[in-house]
């Protein structure tokens, strides 16, 4: 049985370019010329300078929001010690966030269909700002959780709004340079935020490490406040749209792989930095570094992964998975060995910059003439996923051995690769040029 099937790609799944953090996507589509005859005109012209500055300003919030929400990752040990809880509840600082994502995607999607996505940005700037200050400050581990679930929906909102504004700033014809622009603050905001928070931690303590984020978040708020012009929403949101997306056995393939994927992924990445301490021995300042070339290394992917995607989708998930997983068993196999542990991480972070943009795509690809609901979508699946993996890691944290963690969680992500070959032989997705 096949769906989604299209004779005539190139009017029903726009060119679009992804972009990619480690733990969601978003992409841009090139609305067809009869959809933009029905919408409003960019409100910027194609190619001004106004237009660009905006798409930089745009790539800047990504930027902080993908920092911050990377942040914790390599401060865990600090914060747990500062606040006097367990490694393992320490990680909820993951889990929280991807919850309340998972809660605000669809409700956002459903209600903002009106508003103008200029204030709608900039709100979400500050919220960024306002949980970094309540951690920044917070008198015990329970404020903590209520900061980091402000995050989250505010990274759900995020990832939904960002999906069409690029075209609509610079016009169709520069969409895709503009999501290459979007892509680098997206991909920069992982570079920073992990080792940001392993500098900036051992300098200054992981309370200033936050405080620091938001004062960087402020600034980026005044920029966007300065160089956005408005950008008015295409149409109304219904809960039709999303119940239409969910119901097609295409999506459904798509949702349950990336599911898996995501699950074994942050049951590992979470507590990837206690793993780089306690069972491969590296010092902070290895580690650090480690952290810079995973996320050069996922930049990379991610600007490969856009040609893979054109050969295949369903495939590049397949081969894209199980490389991962390879890696990740392979860190549990030989991860006391520094070297090979280095080039393994440096591995993930490349392969990983082709898997993560991949479930997004799988999803565009199978409801092309819908794609905010499918992002949106995505944006929940992908969320609940990554909270799920991230208390998976947290009990065999808590049970076992970091080695053991390392272990589930990539014959977890090869589960995700078999299911999605499996999906190959009975759905077939939209072409892609």
């Amino acid at each position: 049985m096949t769906e989604t099937k299209y004779s005539t790609p190139t009017s029903h799944a726009p060119q679009m370019r992804i972009v990619t953090a480690s733990s969601c996507s978003a992409a841009v589509p090139c609305q067809p010329a009869a959809a933009r005859a029905s919408t409003q005109t960019p409100v910027a012209q194609p190619g001004s300078r106004r237009g660009w500055a905006s798409v930089g300003a745009v790539a800047l919030g990504a930027f902080v929001v993908v920092m911050t929400e990377t942040l914790p990752v390599g401060l865990l040990p600090k914060i747990a010690e500062g606040l006097h809880v367990s490694l393992g509840l320490a990680g909820l600082m993951v889990l929280v966030p991807g919850l309340s994502a998972a809660v605000s995607a669809p409700l956002f999607f459903l209600g903002s269909g009106r508003l103008n996505r200029r204030p709608v940005i900039l709100v979400l700037g500050l919220t960024v700002l306002i949980s970094n200050a309540v951690v920044a400050v917070a008198p015990n581990f329970a404020l903590v959780l209520i900061a980091r679930m402000l995050l989250g929906a505010t990274i759900g909102a995020f990832w939904t709004v960002v999906s069409p504004v690029g075209p609509k700033l610079v016009g169709p014809a520069g969409g895709t340079r503009a999501i290459t622009v979007i892509a680098a603050g997206i991909s920069g905001g992982t570079v920073v935020g992990l080792p940001a928070g392993q500098i900036l931690g051992n300098l200054i303590g992981w309370r200033f490490t936050f405080a620091t984020a938001g004062a960087a978040t402020l600034l980026v708020v005044v920029a966007q406040a300065i160089l956005l012009p408005s950008i008015p929403p295409d149409k109304s949101t219904h809960v039709r749209d999303l119940v239409k997306t969910v119901s097609r056995r295409a999506v459904q393939f798509g949702m349950a792989a990336g599911a898996v994927l995501f699950i074994g992924q942050f049951a590992a990445w979470t507590y990837v930095t206690p793993f780089l301490t306690d069972h491969t021995d590296l010092s902070s300042g290895v580690i650090t570094l480690l952290f810079v070339v995973y996320g050069c290394g996922g930049i990379v992917g991610s600007l490969v992964a856009g040609s893979l995607f054109k050969r295949g989708v369903i495939g590049s998930f397949v081969g894209s998975t199980t490389a991962v997983a390879a890696m990740l068993i392979g860190l549990a196999s030989a991860g006391t060995l520094p070297w090979l542990a280095g080039l393994l991480l440096a591995l993930w972070g490349l392969i990983w910059g082709i898997a993560n943009p991949a479930t997004l795509v799988w999803l565009l690809d199978a409801a092309p003439e819908n794609q905010e609901a499918a992002s949106a979508v995505n944006v929940t699946n992908l969320q609940v996923s990554l909270a799920l993996g991230s208390a998976l890691g947290a009990i065999l944290v808590s049970t076992t051995t970091l080695q053991t963690v390392f272990f589930v969680a990539g014959f977890t992500v090869l589960g995700s690769g078999v299911l999605a070959a499996v999906a190959g032989r009975f759905v077939t997705l939209a072409g892609r040029d």
